[in-house]
């Protein structure tokens, strides 16, 4: 089942985000992977998902062979 980032896109859209476990919660966000890495570390998370969230949605069709 998908996840729906809208919401944390609409807040972090160009920043690195790190995430729970949940893949929803967001711990701590930055400029660079470091920095959201890093602050997500000094809250106690020793494992958190990092990911970019994109600066723009561009739509994208693929096709299937």
């Amino acid at each position: 089942m998908a996840i729906d980032w809208s919401k944390i896109w609409k807040k972090y859209r160009g920043l690195w985000v790190a995430l729970k476990g949940d893949e929803k919660t967001v711990i701590a966000s930055g400029k660079t992977a470091k920095e959201a890495w890093e602050k997500a570390k000094k809250k106690g998370y020793e494992m958190p998902i990092l990911t970019k969230m994109p600066a723009r949605l561009i739509p994208y069709v693929g096709i299937f062979s």
